[in-house]
């Protein structure tokens, strides 16, 4: 007895640490698919990459993406990583397959998990041919000589390992909100906000182990960095509520609200970003937001 009560627990300490193993797709696995860089190119305005890899020197035309902006969290400092070209402080010695378990799986080239301060529980719902174009788009873009820096994290959270654990329960590739699959706006707007956008990442809030109360989706809740706090945009009184679907397009296109209020805080650089998209893909997330179930600002 006591001989198979070891052999149960052997087996299963194995299958725990299959599941929780970093995980990650061949090259065989990726679609045929012929890279676009102009999409690439909405998708990295969709998803506000510059915003924290963007370098603090970046006068350039094009994004410079060195990274160094650091976060301090309640889990410890996050550093945004070097996301350009740079073969060797970067990513320009990334495979497409390397960049597509990076986002998809939160998976480094080295096989180790990535902390989820990176939002690849969002990007994990983006579509592979989105993701090589996202890559071929990031690839034009300048070299930048510069370290970021490692995250230093509190016990337990800088145990790595752990984000096995982490995944198991919070990387899901099901979108959050059911829409109606005949309406390709709505569709559209999903993909945006839940996928690349990660719009849910800033404005829901989180459960003690830092995942997404997705009870709460897009309620607001505290500030990633501690201090503040982020609006509810669901269509409740409390978020949304008194926007039309027009006002909510026409503020991601200026910057205005419809009190004639301008964009402030951290909002100022998503707000430009969103102004890159196109006005079909603003309405498509303006639309999303109006059709998510409405719901009271989460308490403190």
């Amino acid at each position: 007895m006591k001989r198979l009560f070891v052999l149960l627990a052997v087996a299963a300490a194995a299958v725990l640490l299959v599941l929780i193993r970093p995980a990650g797709l061949q090259l065989s696995d990726l679609p045929a698919h012929q890279a676009d860089p102009v999409n690439g190119r909405q998708l990295f305005y969709a998803g506000g990459c510059g915003s924290c890899h963007g370098s603090s020197d970046d006068k350039a035309d094009l994004p410079l993406l060195g990274g160094g902006l650091e976060m301090e969290t309640p889990f410890g400092v996050f550093r945004a990583p070097n996301i350009s070209p740079h073969p060797i402080q970067g990513i320009g010695g990334w495979s497409t397959v390397d960049f597509v378990n990076a986002m998809h799986f939160g998976t480094s080239p080295a096989k180790q998990h990535y902390y989820p301060a990176f939002p690849y529980a969002s990007y994990t719902r983006m579509t592979f041919e989105d993701l090589i174009d996202l890559k071929s788009w990031l690839d034009t873009l300048p070299e930048v000589d510069q370290v970021s820096g490692e995250p230093e994290l509190y016990f337990p959270w800088n145990l790595r390992f752990g984000i096995g654990f982490w995944k198991l329960q919070n990387l899901k590739p099901d979108f959050v909100v059911p829409v109606d699959l005949a309406d390709q706006q709505l569709m559209r707007g999903r993909y945006l906000v839940e996928g690349p956008g990660h719009c849910g990442e800033c404005h829901t809030a989180r459960n003690l182990m830092g995942g997404l109360d997705k009870t709460r989706w897009l309620a607001g809740g505290p500030s990633p960095e501690g201090e503040g706090r982020v609006p509810n945009i669901t269509p409740h009184k409390d978020g949304l509520g008194d926007w039309s679907a027009g006002d909510i397009e026409y503020y991601l296109e200026s910057g205005l609200t419809p009190d004639y209020d301008t964009v402030g805080g951290s909002m100022v650089e998503v707000q430009q970003n969103m102004a890159q998209l196109s006005k079909q893909d603003r309405a498509a997330i303006a639309a999303y937001l109006k059709a998510v179930p409405a719901k009271p600002s989460a308490a403190q």
